[in-house]
């Protein structure tokens, strides 16, 4: 509904009064709110309330929920719900740590709200991922109109489980399904490094094995940016066999051992610890595994992939999307200052992209950030809320997503992806 103002004016020759009634499209309105406490429904009532007071209008037309694995979901969503009404669109996901421009928590929700007369919003839910891909999609897709005329851009957002391993399936085929001209930015939900359940959101549906997917349409377009401040710490190496996501050898040896004397002399000066002396299984481990990941050579960047073991025995390795045979790998390594620096450049370079004033924005950032920067996560946020001087939500992601016209590969790993929206 489009706010209409109403000017009086006095026509002396004729001495009568006529009511003229001017149109004007209402800006994008993008309001946040991150809270946190043990009570899910309280806590989400909390959020939404927090961020419909700073909605200039009488009703919501999106809203996109990032809610802690260690919450029940259900009781969240009835949550918002309660505050929101039932007629905006809604994706979300299970999440690991939630943060909007005002800060970040550990066990939280995280809401953000639009209105817009200049943005048209729909939602779709596909499920059995796992076993199709397209079908998923296409599934998801069913649910979604065609743009309307007046609408030349569309941006799609997915957030899919993940516990999956398709997410560069999903890419590929998104990209497909929608067209090269669409954007698609999104993430993998995920569950505080638990790997037991991810589900994701749609209206009042919550599923796992599943995607949900929102566009954006748009008489203006969004802008996308990504970033991820790794290095290379190794030499190259060869992916010699492989099933699907789990990497058996590196250059004829197991993957998980090859890993290890990589990163040894790192771990050892780096933290004083003897990495062959771990626990497999333990906390420790699969943590560095998030700080010494693997990086593919893209030619002017490295795009990477997060390990984590399969097999200790055998020494394979497995990775969040697959991962063809013959791929060369180098070992990666990042610092807290380079991924402080790399959340920063991310959001100066979404905002020297957009053209325009923009409403606010949606982040996806990777949960192995976290792991690097552990204490100083709060200072990458801080960086990115003061470049970007706009409301945003963001979670802790299990892979992230950005795919766009002339990209072949669109699942990312330690990333950080900013959408931003029109105003």
């Amino acid at each position: 509904m489009c706010i209409i103002d109403i000017l009086l004016l006095r026509l002396v020759a004729t001495q009568f009064y006529t009511l003229v009634y001017l149109e004007f499209d209402m800006e994008t309105q993008f309001a946040t709110a991150v809270s946190s406490g043990d009570d899910p429904r309280l806590v989400a009532e909390q959020s939404a309330t927090t961020a419909v007071e700073n909605v200039d209008a009488d009703r919501v037309d999106f809203c996109q929920v990032f809610c802690s694995s260690l919450f029940d979901h259900e009781a969240a969503i009835d949550g918002v719900r309660s505050v929101i009404g039932d007629s905006a669109a809604l994706i979300g996901c299970s999440s690991t740590g939630e943060f909007s421009e005002s800060g970040s928590v550990d066990q939280g929700i995280a809401v953000a709200l639009v209105t817009s007369d200049t943005i048209q919003f729909h939602t779709g839910l596909g499920t059995e991922l796992h076993d199709s891909v397209p079908l998923a999609v296409q599934d998801a897709l069913d649910e979604i109109p065609q743009p309307s005329d007046g609408y030349p851009y569309r941006s799609a957002v997915n957030i899919h489980d993940g516990l999956q391993g398709v997410s560069e399936r999903l890419a590929v085929v998104l990209h497909r399904k929608l067209g090269p001209r669409v954007q698609i930015v999104g993430g993998a939900a995920s569950d505080n490094y638990e790997l037991e359940s991810t589900p994701v959101f749609c209206g009042d549906r919550i599923a796992e094995d599943a995607i949900a997917i929102a566009t954006f349409d748009t008489q203006d377009r969004s802008v996308v940016a990504m970033d991820h401040g790794h290095e290379p710490i190794s030499d190259l190496l060869e992916v010699t066999a492989v099933d699907d996501n789990i990497v058996r050898e590196l250059n004829g040896e197991p993957a998980f051992d090859v890993w290890c004397a990589a990163v040894q002399e790192k771990v050892q000066t780096k933290f004083d610890t003897d990495i062959y002396e771990l626990d497999p299984d333990g906390t420790e481990l699969f943590k560095l595994l998030g700080f010494f990941e693997f990086g593919i050579n893209q030619g002017d960047s490295y795009k990477i992939r997060w390990p984590r073991i399969h097999d200790s025995d055998a020494g394979s390795l497995q990775f969040t999307v697959g991962i063809p045979e013959g791929t060369v790998f180098r070992v990666m390594e990042s610092t807290v200052d380079s991924q402080i620096e790399s959340a920063r450049a991310t959001a100066v370079a979404a905002d020297e992209l957009a053209d325009q004033e923009y409403a606010g924005g949606f982040i996806y950032d990777c949960a192995c950030r976290e792991i690097v920067l552990q204490e100083e996560f709060e200072t990458a946020v801080a960086a990115m809320s003061d470049e970007l001087g706009a409301p945003f939500i963001g979670f802790e992601t299990y892979g992230e997503m950005y795919m766009e016209m002339g990209q072949t590969s669109g699942a990312h790993n330690t990333s950080t992806v900013i959408q931003l929206l029109p105003k």
